[in-house]
């Protein structure tokens, strides 16, 4: 059993070297303009008339649609990356969600383009661009509170035992590589509902429910390695804002907003909090 687990590890780190290699960003970043200079291009010719009927009809008909397929690839990529996060840190990891929830948020307001008609005009604009400012002001906020959530992370190791950190993060290597199998899985089911003309709008937000399991998994496993009061409290807090997060993914315009700036609001309290509980201890510590 624990060589079958040394396995799934090895193949964790594999997958992982692969996604921090530079190379692989470029690649990205290679495939993501040529996927929305493609999208114009198809869209295009599918206005012209120029494609057969059954592939037109599965085309959106304004170009504005490859800039959310742009950024709808821009995210996966993202949330590809925060499985990553997960075995590193819990605070890194809930800190990745944030961020693509800020880029889900610029999206969505980028989406709004696609009830104006081409070129742009200002008499079809007055109801979308509220919506637009909305979650573009969202994002903004969500993106300047990171800050503020990084600059309190202390990292440190949820127990002293060396042995016992490095079996936590081979742990949480097997959740991360589940999680990737499941993003794979529900990646080809979007992939074939938007093929058969169906609507692909669950990706995300089923990703994230997953993701709350997993969390509460992680904070059940932790307690393996370390029943720390300060520390089971603040993994049930994460937690809590994945849920949050979860729950702005599916609300309704201007909610979904509030509950993603509510949710890293959140964050910052427990970060705060455990910090100076933290702080405390140590100095009990060191008086005794």
């Amino acid at each position: 059993m624990v060589v079958i687990l040394r396995r799934f590890v090895a193949l964790y780190d594999w997958f992982e070297q692969l996604w921090e290699d530079r190379r692989r960003e470029r690649v990205a970043a290679n495939l993501l303009i040529l996927a929305f200079l493609s999208s114009l291009i198809l869209i295009e010719l599918a206005r012209l008339g120029w494609l057969p009927a059954g592939v037109a009809s599965l085309l959106p008909k304004t170009h504005y649609y490859a800039i959310s397929t742009a950024l709808s690839m821009l995210l996966g990529l993202e949330v590809f990356g925060l499985v990553f996060s997960i075995a590193k840190s819990v605070s890194v990891s809930v800190g990745k969600q944030f961020e693509i929830l800020s880029l889900i948020l610029l999206r969505h307001s980028f989406s709004e383009l696609v009830h104006f008609s081409e070129p742009l005009g200002w008499a079809e604009a007055s109801q979308p661009v509220l919506l637009m400012l909305a979650y573009a002001g969202g994002g903004l906020s969500i993106f300047l509170l990171l800050g503020v959530y990084y600059k309190l992370q202390h990292h440190r190791a949820i127990t002293r035992d060396k042995e016992a950190a490095a079996d936590f993060i081979a742990v949480k290597k097997i959740i991360s590589l589940l999680l990737l199998l499941i993003f794979f899985v529900i990646g080809a089911i979007d992939g074939l509902k938007y093929l058969n003309g169906n609507a692909t709008n669950e990706f995300f937000s089923l990703f994230f429910t997953i993701l709350i399991f997993s969390d509460v998994l992680i904070v059940l496993i932790s307690l393996r390695y370390s029943s720390s009061y300060p520390v089971v409290f603040r993994n049930s807090g994460f937690a809590v804002a994945t849920l949050l997060i979860r729950l702005a993914l599916t609300a309704p315009p201007y909610f979904s907003v509030l509950l993603g700036i509510g949710a890293i609001a959140f964050a910052i309290g427990i970060t705060f909090a455990y910090n100076r509980f933290e702080n405390a201890e140590m100095q009990r510590s060191a008086h005794i």
